[in-house]
């Protein structure tokens, strides 16, 4: 346990000291240039009390009605970040995700590319899917996820003028791409400790790999909680 505390904090390290130095945030093959005095950025929660499973959903429904029995089974919550197009298809799943206790947070209104973005634009793409979550849960929305974690600095004013912490992760499973629930398994728990945020998708065999992953924490002496949960809010 002691060498997997080590490793997550280590990790967490390393994202700020390569902010820190480069100014340069990277994703998808690509480079954009992010300052690193944004206090609003996070790759994980480094004093977490437990790990974050942050879902983007912009489809799959049914999926996530699985996900959310599985989450209830073991007693554990996530963090769900929702493209407000797929939200307003989907207003009673978006209730259902909320009324079971789970965190509710933006994840853009299309899904387009925020690098490319001015911060005009990225406030066009990001404020309505924040109002419409709000409107549907009676919420108030706290958090962006950037889709296909493309942002730039405009992404991050943008998101701080709107009271948004924008969340990126610590690990991601790659469920979209690859379709082993072994793999997802795999990428998902190997040397996880306390802070960490697991990027996942509503896909099926995500759904085929949570029971099992979701053992891994509790047999670790991990809790899946939501992120503001992890970041002591």
């Amino acid at each position: 346990m002691k060498g997997k505390l080590i490793s997550v904090v280590t990790n967490c390290v390393l994202v700020v000291i390569v902010l820190a130095v480069s100014f340069v945030g990277f994703f998808g093959g690509k480079a954009v240039a992010v300052s690193n005095k944004n206090p609003n950025l996070y790759y994980c929660a480094e004093n977490g009390s437990g790990v974050s499973l942050m879902f983007n959903v912009y489809e799959h429904t049914e999926n996530v009605l699985k996900i959310l029995d599985i989450l209830d089974e073991y007693e554990s919550k996530s963090t769900f970040f929702i493209g407000g197009s797929w939200a307003d298809d989907n207003v009673d799943c978006v209730r259902e995700i909320y009324g079971r206790g789970h965190e509710i947070a933006s994840h853009g209104y299309f899904h387009k590319d925020h690098s490319r973005m001015t911060v005009e634009k990225n406030l066009e793409e990001i404020r309505p899917s924040v109002k419409l979550l709000n409107m549907i849960c009676n919420y108030n929305v706290t958090l962006f996820a950037p889709p296909s974690g493309a942002f730039c600095e405009a992404t991050l004013n943008a998101c701080i003028s709107l009271g948004l912490k924008v969340i990126m992760w610590s690990r991601d499973t790659i469920d979209w791409r690859d379709k082993d629930a072994g793999v997802i398994y795999s990428r998902a728990t190997e040397n996880l400790g306390k802070g960490e945020f697991v990027l996942m998708h509503p896909t099926d065999c995500t759904v085929t790999a949570l029971p099992k992953i979701l053992t891994y924490i509790r047999d670790n002496g991990l809790s899946a909680v939501t992120v503001s949960q992890n970041l002591g809010e």
